[in-house]
């Protein structure tokens, strides 16, 4: 016995409900990566779990609340690891590179994050932006690292438009499933040498904002 009830297999309630959890979870990233939100039923997914339905709703109001906890997860990987890779990678060029090869490292990840996430439900669609948004305070924080500091009140903006670009190469290049990893990652980082150009031309110029 412990202090929560009976345990089973050496795990009490809680822990057996934080197991059933991550199982859920995880047959969920497998069959949404794979099939897509809208093609997957709640019964399929307790199916591959090997929960019962009930314990599905013990756990999660619905399939959008299952799919906005994984999308949770994944999104805060991603952004662990990035600030990981921050310190270590040569560069924003690197830093990108290392976000394109994290990211499809699994591409199970960016089909739930990128491919499937849009329209999913308003709920979602407001995650989705709160993740843009924190993706672009982290590109500005890279931004005034590698010194373009100059941008003033518009560096946020031109951040989210930068995030936005990169994550729809990464969307498109989803529909090409066979198409090596490199050529994603040499479009992004093209994408933004040129931005990053006009970016410095700007700081050089005079700038009302400063």
């Amino acid at each position: 016995m412990t202090r929560s009830g009976r345990t089973v297999r050496g795990l009490d309630a809680e822990q057996r409900r934080a197991r059933r959890r991550a199982d859920v979870l995880a047959a969920a990233l497998t069959l949404f990566g794979r099939k897509g939100f809208a093609n997957v039923p709640i019964e399929e997914i307790c199916q591959t779990a090997y929960v019962g339905t009930k314990s599905f709703y013990e756990l999660f109001d619905s399939k959008e609340a299952c799919y906005l906890a994984l999308f949770e997860q994944l999104a805060a990987d991603l952004s662990a690891r990035m600030r990981a890779a921050l310190g270590e990678a040569e560069g924003i060029d690197g830093l990108i590179e290392t976000f394109a090869r994290v990211l499809v490292d699994d591409l199970r990840v960016p089909r739930v994050l990128f491919g499937q996430s849009a329209g999913v439900s308003p709920a979602v669609e407001r995650r989705r932006r709160d993740n843009r948004r924190w993706a672009a305070g982290f590109v500005e924080a890279v931004w005034r690292q590698h010194g373009l500091v100059g941008l003033g009140r518009d560096a946020r903006h031109l951040a989210l438009a930068t995030v936005g670009a990169l994550f729809e190469l990464i969307t498109d290049w989803l529909f090409d499933e066979g198409e090596d990893v490199d050529r994603l990652i040499g479009r992004m980082v093209g994408y933004h040498r040129i931005m990053r150009a006009g970016l410095e031309s700007t700081v050089d110029g005079v700038s009302s904002d400063r």
